[in-house]
């Protein structure tokens, strides 16, 4: 498992070590990642834009005698799957989309004209590269009358993530919120985003409503379980409060988000409620999430499921069945060494 440092690391360590046939090697490009001392053995890892990145990966593999790799780093996906070809002849499986798909699926501009051209609803949007077209856009979908918000195409943990809303009180901003404070006056974008080279943007409406996060198994395109939860408190991006709805609308809506892009494996998807309650896409991520660990408060442990699929293990039906209702609330706790 890469990724060992990351904020849902421990809970998916969790759920793995819930099934007593898995042992786990722990990877992370950084070397006190936290994950080292809670698995069996730590590996240490080149970042996944570094020559050999893949390869190096690969030896620690046949090191290890490693069967399957679960990667929780956007930035390794396509490395790793443009060299799954290898894994594959080492004997060493990777539930991962197809390249083409997750080079879509983790650019959020490519990502909502692949969706666009396949008549999916969405929200209104526009991809702009330049601060004439940002301030343009930001007329065009409402603005002062409504909210609009912005995010660069890359990007994880609601970072770049801003809502210019022209009701913004600074002073209310600066004195009564944390500085992850969301919003930020159109001003204050023009002059942050002018500061540098400016960023190929999504310019988007502002969704109002309930805010899902989904988190989805897939196989070759064909969604097996798909799972939304509530999203009822988050800090800097990630749900710490929530609940498991059946929202059949979203179910289904995800569904076929995941035949359009053939996704496979573990797949999370972010949706949100327009002003007419719908729920439209913010973004995806096409690997296991990090709040996927709580799952198991709902009797379904999602990273497990992925790796029986990939491996051919049998999968008792209780174990695919939702305890729809189920609450969460997540906390910190320390690690000591």
């Amino acid at each position: 498992m890469t990724g060992a440092g990351a904020p849902g690391a421990a809970g998916i360590i969790h759920c793995l070590k819930m099934d007593s046939r898995f042992s786990i090697v722990a990877a992370d490009a950084r070397e006190e990642a936290y994950g080292r001392y809670l698995t069996e053995s730590f590996e240490l890892l080149p970042a996944a834009d570094q020559p050999g990145f893949a390869d190096q990966v690969l030896e620690i593999c046949r090191k290890h005698d490693i069967k399957i790799i679960l990667p929780l780093v956007t930035r390794e996906l396509i490395p790793l799957a443009m060299h799954r070809e290898s894994f594959e002849k080492a004997g060493i499986m990777i539930p991962l989309s197809p390249v083409n798909a997750l080079e879509i699926a983790i650019n959020k501009g490519k990502l909502y004209q692949f969706l666009q051209w396949r008549g999916m609803d969405l929200p209104d949007f526009r991809i702009i590269d330049r601060v004439e077209q940002f301030q343009t856009a930001i007329r065009e979908l409402g603005f002062p009358e409504k909210p609009v918000c912005f995010k660069p195409l890359q990007s994880n943990g609601s970072r770049g993530f801003r809502i210019i809303s022209k009701s913004v009180n600074e002073l209310d901003v600066l004195l009564n919120q944390k500085p992850s404070s969301l919003y930020i006056t159109l001003e204050e974008a023009v002059r942050i985003l002018s500061s540098g080279p400016f960023p190929e943007l999504l310019v988007s409406e502002y969704l109002p409503g309930d805010e899902y996060s989904v988190d989805c198994l897939a196989n070759n395109g064909v969604p097996v379980l798909v799972v939304p939860r509530w999203r009822k408190k988050m800090i800097n991006g990630i749900s710490v409060e929530g609940e498991f709805i059946k929202e059949e609308s979203i179910i289904t809506y995800c569904s076929q988000i995941i035949r359009e892009l053939q996704l496979h494996g573990n797949i999370g998807i972010q949706v949100k409620a327009n002003q007419e309650g719908k729920y439209l896409v913010l973004e995806i991520n096409p690997r296991v999430q990090g709040t996927i660990s709580a799952g198991l408060g709902a009797g379904i442990n999602l990273p497990v499921l992925a790796l029986k699929q990939e491996l051919g293990l049998p999968v008792p039906a209780a174990e695919m069945t939702v305890q729809w209702g189920t609450k969460f609330s997540r906390y910190w706790q320390e690690l000591f060494y």
